[in-house]
């Protein structure tokens, strides 16, 4: 009888999709009170600016990185309050799936994962910076990866139109 050790498992294990999270971790953090400590005599609020970015790079066979990148900046008539920059990433175990259906894992999904996590190490930060800690809202990145798709395609169409006519 041959031994066939590349033939998959009677029951397909080897080829099933399979995502998972290896591990999670802050990569960069920057927390500035450049007012301090003339800041906590201010009166009225801050207006708060909030951005975030989404990255990712395969870092091995079937393993890539996620980084969910945040920057705030809080801000008064007089000057900056704080800011905070956040670089909360998280290495992604991702084997038998489809390169089509990468970018919804890596743009989506896994910055959601990692999000909730990367709120608490915010908020944290400018807890201990001396402010209320900032609780971001929840952001919805399936939403935010589809409207970024349509987007997408919809420059494809306007460019292939413009090269047609």
């Amino acid at each position: 009888m041959a031994d066939d050790t590349n033939a998959p498992l009677a029951n397909g294990e080897d080829t099933l999709p399979a995502v998972g999270v290896i591990s999670q971790y802050v990569k960069d953090l920057s927390f500035e009170n450049p007012n301090a400590p003339a800041v906590f005599q201010w009166q009225g609020q801050p207006q708060i600016d909030v951005g975030f970015n989404i990255g990712n790079e395969q870092v091995g066979d079937d393993v890539f990185e996620v980084s969910l990148k945040i920057n705030v900046v809080a801000k008064t008539e007089e000057k900056t309050a704080f800011q905070v920059e956040l670089v909360y990433a998280g290495l992604f175990g991702i084997r038998n799936v489809p390169e089509e259906q990468l970018a919804p894992i890596l743009l989506a999904q896994g910055p959601a994962m990692l999000f909730p996590f990367a709120r608490r190490v915010l908020a944290d930060a400018v807890r201990d910076g001396g402010f209320p800690p900032l609780m971001l809202d929840p952001i919805d990145f399936g939403a935010l990866f589809m409207q970024q798709a349509e987007l997408a395609a919809q420059e494809a169409e306007g460019a292939g139109a413009e090269g047609n006519a």
